[in-house]
């Protein structure tokens, strides 16, 4: 299936790893070019070459920085001359619980989590090339039901998630298409890391993959393989959905 991807041009953050750079390596292999933004220099400048310098620029940078998000959009229309959408992925906030949590890391939250969405689908609105630009917002499955110990996640996705509708009922007319994506249990760094928490992580991942009805984690790859559809062309009747990307451990509609 050809997606209509080659030589459209993303925006992808959180990209020297995990989701993101599992979407980056989809759409690069679709045929598209992407801005890849990340704090991390080094590896972001690993991933480049990967991908080819001409599938491919980086963009160090932290999305709490209000100027990051125009920065990224300026230097895809630098380079390639075009600007087709984005993959918004922030990462994930600070565990802890919902009165445990200081306000500081709720307030970092919201602004590496919360605000950088909205100011990554602003510029690409501003600077977008394209009659039908498309922006995925990475969330989780807590926009559906509450994940153990991720309180300020859990306060801040679901608001987002509504953002996702109400963007796609204010862009819709213009041909802009946004949705979300939902993943759960996917191997990434984020996930180990909430494991290693445990006292008994081997435990704690055993127990986590039977509450999953295909009783295992996801991959980072079959992420971007949904992603970059959800970003193409063919998926243009598409807006204002959230896509659980969870092997179907979300009990909820």
């Amino acid at each position: 299936m050809d997606l209509g991807l080659r030589d459209r041009v993303f925006v992808v953050t959180a990209a020297s790893s995990g989701l993101g750079r599992a979407t980056a390596q989809q759409l690069v292999t679709e045929g598209a070019k992407v801005v890849l933004v990340a704090r991390r220099d080094d590896v972001l400048t690993e991933v480049v070459a990967a991908f080819g310098v001409e599938q491919a620029v980086s963009l160090t940078a932290d999305l709490a920085d209000p100027a990051t998000a125009e920065n990224a959009c300026r230097l895809a229309l630098d380079t390639w001359g075009r600007l087709d959408g984005a993959l918004v992925s922030a990462g994930g906030p600070a565990p802890g619980s919902a009165l445990g949590t200081p306000d500081s890391d709720w307030v970092a939250g919201f602004e590496s989590v919360f605000l950088a969405a909205l100011r990554v689908t602003r510029a690409v609105v501003a600077h977008g090339t394209a009659d039908d630009l498309a922006i995925a917002w990475v969330l989780s499955t807590s926009v559906k039901a509450p994940v153990g110990g991720l309180a300020v996640s859990n306060g801040l996705r679901p608001g987002l998630a509504m953002l996702v509708k109400q963007l796609a009922d204010e862009l819709g007319p213009d041909g802009t298409r946004v949705v979300a994506l939902l993943p759960g249990r996917v191997e990434t760094d984020r996930v180990k890391h909430l494991d290693q928490l445990a006292d008994d992580p081997a435990a704690a991942r055993t127990a986590a993959e039977q509450t999953i009805p295909l009783r295992r984690y996801g991959r980072p790859e079959k992420f971007g393989s949904v992603a970059a559809f959800l970003l193409s062309p063919a998926a243009s009747y598409l807006t204002g959905s959230v896509v659980a990307v969870d092997g179907g451990a979300t009990r909820a509609l």
